[in-house]
């Protein structure tokens, strides 16, 4: 049995210490090397003198380095931040401070890019420099740096410190689209017992080789290392540039599981698959958000052997539910039921359970929830709350996730998406999905992607604008509003539309649906400003 989230790369080491664990372009890791790689890491953490459960921050991409890191930190007893790869200073620096980073480990540029801004950290000591050497750091920061070179030479007596399977392990922030970003606290027990949940539906075992595109500061990219060094698979780290390179990258590594969101399918769904990789791709895995049908349909017509399995997860408890790919031909809407050693049920505010098929808020229960938001009280009590209905013979209330994401249950207990409770928009009226508008667009064929937003409105309460790319050339406004006519009902017509020549996506790569808010809401302003009747009814 694994307890500490860093023993699954031991445990594999022990098992096979030659396999193939990690590769980064040319950087190639057996668990042994992996194993004593992280070894060395913790106790340059400890010869600096880390404490217990210090945080030490993790920015930097997807490389060799990074997963050498993260697992070191946990080894050692400190609780590793990953910070998303993509983060501007400015939201690095909220997050130093919001969990009180003493340790950071990063680039040269970036640390340069950092440098103005790391005084105003008054817990970190100590930067750690990739890609340095000992003698072109000085300047880097007033404070203490060390290369990466000197780091992993340090040879410290100190044990590391001693934790337990419900001590705390990482801290996962979020991309903050829609405010500053907030940490998810997360235990070793959330973290391996998820990784033991997701291998356990996806069959993954030490033949697998899983491709690792997603960033690590994302739970659903951590993923793909923690349920890949649990069975002893091999994974494939990459840094994301073009769609193709991705696909040239499944070809070249001979990938078995990749894993991706909506918006990355969508691009890759109208690309060509070559017939080889029927030999080697087991699975593609969603999550992020709700697949199109269209979209799902392109790639199962160009991977017509490969298993798709359609999940839904939230950092605050990881992952929640799962559909099987033999359920895709019936429902393929469905998120689908409860994973491995979990409990998903539908409920109004007041914690009541809601009929089937009524729409109502999820509910996420088991081992797997996490230990709340850093620093933040407010926002915790929010989202985790006592268990509704629990026994009050029990004298200490079981913790529960709220996702914030509304979803129906059919009769026979599949799970539908039907949106955020933030993103939902009442118009005449009526709650209106963006994802049942989102399917629609889709469905003309028309465009390539399409986000739905509500814009606030004294009079309808939210005016329906959509933001599209084209998939034709010559198409107009008025092909996409007369096949939305035809297909929706009147309040769901959009009453703007926008082209661009692509959306925009926050840091994990999920679409900013902020900042398109806010774009909407600034034009249907300036346009009322200018002539109020042009966007009436």
């Amino acid at each position: 049995m694994t307890d500490l989230l860093h023993e699954l790369i031991l445990k594999s080491a022990q098992l096979q210490p030659h396999a193939p664990a990690l590769k980064y372009k040319d950087t190639q890791l057996s668990y042994e090397t992996l194993a004593n790689a992280v070894s060395s890491f913790a106790r340059g953490l400890l010869g600096h003198g880390l404490q217990r459960l210090q945080r030490v921050a993790v920015f930097l991409p997807n490389d060799a380095n990074a997963s050498v890191a993260l697992f070191g930190i946990s080894t050692a007893g400190g609780v590793f931040v990953p910070i998303n790869p993509l983060f501007k200073p400015a939201q690095v620096v909220h997050i130093l401070r919001n969990c009180a980073v003493n340790f950071l480990v990063t680039s040269v540029a970036r640390a340069r890019q950092l440098a103005p801004l790391l005084d105003t950290c008054a817990d970190l000591h100590t930067v750690i420099a990739t890609e340095a050497q000992a003698d072109n750091i000085n300047d880097l920061w007033r404070g203490r740096c060390v290369s990466w070179e000197t780091f992993m030479r340090i040879d410290s007596a100190r044990a590391s410190h001693r934790n337990i399977d419900s001590d705390v392990a990482a801290i996962f922030y979020t991309s903050g689209s829609t405010g500053s970003p907030k940490g998810v606290v997360l235990s070793h027990r959330n973290l391996v017992t998820g990784a033991e949940s997701v291998a356990q539906y996806l069959d993954n075992s030490a033949t697998d080789r899983l491709l690792a595109l997603l960033p690590f500061s994302f739970d659903y990219g951590f993923s793909q290392l923690s349920t890949a060094f649990l069975v002893g698979a091999s994974v494939v780290s990459m840094q994301y540039v073009l769609p193709r390179g991705a696909i040239d990258t499944v070809v070249r590594e001979r990938v078995t599981g990749f894993a991706g969101l909506p918006p990355l399918w969508a691009q890759l769904a109208n690309l060509h698959w070559p017939e080889s990789i029927a030999d080697h791709l087991r699975y593609l895995t969603n999550s992020g958000g709700a697949m199109p049908r269209i979209t799902l349909a392109k790639l199962r017509s160009a991977l017509p052997r490969t298993r798709v399995f359609l999940m839904y997860g939230l950092t605050e408890s990881f992952r929640s539910t799962y559909l099987p790919p033999s359920e895709l031909d019936t429902r393929p809407d469905s998120i689908g039921k409860a994973i491995p050693n979990v409990e998903v049920f539908v409920a109004h505010r007041d914690g009541s359970v809601c009929a089937t098929n009524e729409p109502g808020e999820l509910v996420h229960r088991g081992p797997l929830v996490g230990l709340g938001y850093w620093n933040d009280p407010v926002r915790t009590a929010e989202r985790y709350r006592p268990m509704p209905s629990q026994d009050p013979s029990l004298v200490f209330p079981e913790i529960v996730v709220w996702s914030g994401d509304i979803v129906r249950m059919d009769a026979e207990g599949f799970l539908y998406f039907v949106g955020r409770t933030d993103e939902m928009i009442k118009t005449r009226g009526y709650r209106v999905s963006p994802a049942e508008i989102e399917e629609t667009v889709l469905a003309s064929g028309f465009v390539g992607e399409v986000v739905a937003t509500g814009v606030p409105d004294a009079e309808l309460g939210h005016r329906v604008a959509v933001f599209v790319t084209r998939a034709t050339r010559h198409v107009t406004d008025e092909h996409l509003l007369e096949h939305c006519r035809r297909n929706l009902p009147a309040y769901m017509v959009p009453q703007h539309i926008e082209w661009r020549e692509s959306l925009p996506r926050n840091a994990n790569g999920k679409y900013d649906r902020a900042q398109l808010a806010a774009a909407a809401h600034a034009l249907f302003t300036s346009l009322e400003e200018e002539n109020p009747c042009e966007i009436r009814d």
